[in-house]
């Protein structure tokens, strides 16, 4: 398993852990050098945003990835962190909507959450 995809499953289930909502994995290493992977998720409130935010830099931090940069945590509308190969985006419901990043990446490939998370397991 690549780092990246290591990155990711570890993030995914920090997410998961919080009760995230709406994961989604965009794979955006054929139309950007920013990154392998994109993880987007919601939470419905400043609370449950940062809680989320939370869950993630403490599995990662575990798993000994420190992020780059974290940005938006106080306002915790829109948090992004930045893992290198992996950058984490946590939006409350209004924000997730407004910027839409699935749409502007479009060009990166949506990946099913639970394909990759089966597929990058059985490479481990």
């Amino acid at each position: 398993m690549t780092q990246a995809a290591e990155m990711t499953k570890i993030a995914i289930a920090a997410l998961e852990d919080k009760k995230a909502e709406d994961i989604s994995i965009l794979d955006i290493s054929q139309v950007s050098v920013l990154a392998n992977y994109f993880l987007i998720a919601s939470g419905n409130s400043k609370i449950q945003v940062q809680a989320l935010i939370d869950s993630v830099q403490e599995k990662l931090g575990r798993a000994g990835y420190a992020p780059k940069n974290i940005e938006g945590y106080r306002t915790g509308n829109w948090v992004l962190m930045d893992y290198g190969d992996l950058i984490v985006h946590v939006f409350d419901r209004q924000n997730r909507l407004f910027y839409d990043l699935e749409r502007i990446w479009c060009d990166g490939k949506k990946l099913d959450k639970e394909s990759f998370l089966k597929q990058e397991g059985e490479n481990a």
